[in-house]
């Protein structure tokens, strides 16, 4: 039986796309094995959940909580003497994953057929495993990593990023990549390379019963695992502030500190109602509670433009009418899908005013929106489709 190493810097809970992937592999007879580390408490017993859910999988986790001060003031050290001699391949390494080393010595201990490392970090410790056992690995870009924080090609955090792609793409055997746009963007950089697209959907499984109850209530939703500034919620703050109208509601689902909180509550005209986070497995069943899907992405950084989100498609599995900005990705995207809602000019507050009035007023527009959002996610845009891409791409490897 071949066996698969999942490998990533942090909480499995907070990557659906490796959980995906390790239930698909595990369904079709592969044994999983997932190194990974701990650090946020609440997140621990989601990471539990998961495990509990699938005993069949073996794994290696590395606690890293504030509790454990010896850990912590140890990495610390390591990274601000990795900071002082940068130019080395070593201390890149660490700096982009500081439990690097460990992370290292467990993949190469359990002696996988396949590696394949998710979140920039994991990138050196599955090249490096796979090269020390003589086996394969691949990688995930979720996000083209080198422009996630900032445009500026003299920023210390491009740089890094840059020298993790440039070094190791090279030496992978596969790349996997979260849209098309981010797909290109490799291909752009390494012509070697052939990067195939697996979207951020998910299972129809999960698909709950479509709502379709007339309310007088435009129930507006937005979610992500941290409500914070510029993350396009401004925009439509300001468009609500213009209508002015407090049938139309905005719910934010996120942790938020409440520094945040008072940031978009002094913002509003009205009362914003937020939701705490929750379980993976709960997003569907909740988020059908709403109208309009929120897809506030801005366009920079560059990857920023070119991604497509999971709240895109949860938006999609749930019935939601999508009312999205106008990044690259979305742009092609609601362009090839332009009956499931509506795509306006970031930053342009008055078409966004038009189109939520519109909405609010043509409850046929938008229960028709909700319908064809419903029926894409269960004739295109779902993980039963998208997962026979991924074991085909596995298969070809082991």
């Amino acid at each position: 039986m071949k066996k698969v190493c999942f490998i990533t810097p942090g909480h499995i809970s907070s990557n659906p796309r490796l959980i995906k992937e390790a239930l698909a592999l595990s369904n079709v007879g592969y044994k999983v094995h997932i190194i990974f580390t701990q650090y946020m408490d609440y997140l621990i017993r989601e990471d539990v959940k998961i495990l509990q859910e699938n005993p069949s999988w073996t794994y290696d986790n590395l606690i890293w909580l504030s509790s454990n001060k010896m850990l912590r003031l140890k990495s610390f050290l390591i990274q601000k003497l990795a900071e002082y001699i940068f130019p080395s391949s070593s201390a890149r390494n660490f700096l982009i994953n500081r439990n690097f080393y460990w992370q290292l010595r467990m993949a190469t201990r359990i002696k996988a057929d396949l590696y394949i490392g998710h979140n920039l970090g994991a990138l050196p410790v599955a090249v490096k495993a796979a090269q020390s056992t003589k086996s394969k690995c691949g990688f995930d870009a979720e996000d083209f990593h080198r422009n996630e924080i900032t445009n500026d090609s003299n920023n210390s955090d491009f740089k890094l990023k840059k020298f993790i792609e440039d070094k190791y793409l090279k030496e992978i055997d596969y790349l996997s990549a979260a849209s098309p746009l981010i797909a290109k963007a490799y291909q752009n950089l390494y012509p070697d390379i052939s990067p195939v697209t697996i979207n951020n959907v998910f299972e129809i499984k999960y698909q709950p019963e479509i709502n379709l109850k007339k309310h007088k209530e435009l129930k507006l939703f937005w979610f992500s695992q941290t409500i914070g500034k510029g993350r396009g919620l401004e925009e439509v703050i300001a468009a609500l502030n213009v209508i002015k109208n407090p049938l139309i509601e905005l719910h934010l689902l996120g942790s938020s500190s409440i520094e945040n909180k008072r940031y978009f509550d002094e913002m509003y005209f009205s009362k914003i109602i937020f939701h705490p986070s929750i379980s993976n497995n709960d997003i569907f069943p909740f988020t059908r509670n709403f109208d309009v899907g929120l897809a506030t992405e801005l366009k920079y950084p560059f990857n920023r433009d070119i991604c497509l989100t999971n709240k895109l498609f949860t938006y999609l599995v749930s019935g939601l009418a999508i009312v999205a900005s106008d990044t690259k990705a979305q742009t092609e995207f609601m362009a090839k899908n332009n009956n499931v809602g509506r795509l306006y000019q970031s930053g342009n507050t008055n078409e966004l005013v038009n189109i939520l009035n519109e909405i609010f007023v043509e409850r046929d527009l938008l229960d028709t929106h909700k319908k064809n959002a419903y029926k894409l996610a269960q004739s295109k845009y779902n993980w039963e489709k998208e997962q026979q891409k991924f074991l085909s791409l596995i298969n070809d490897q082991i």
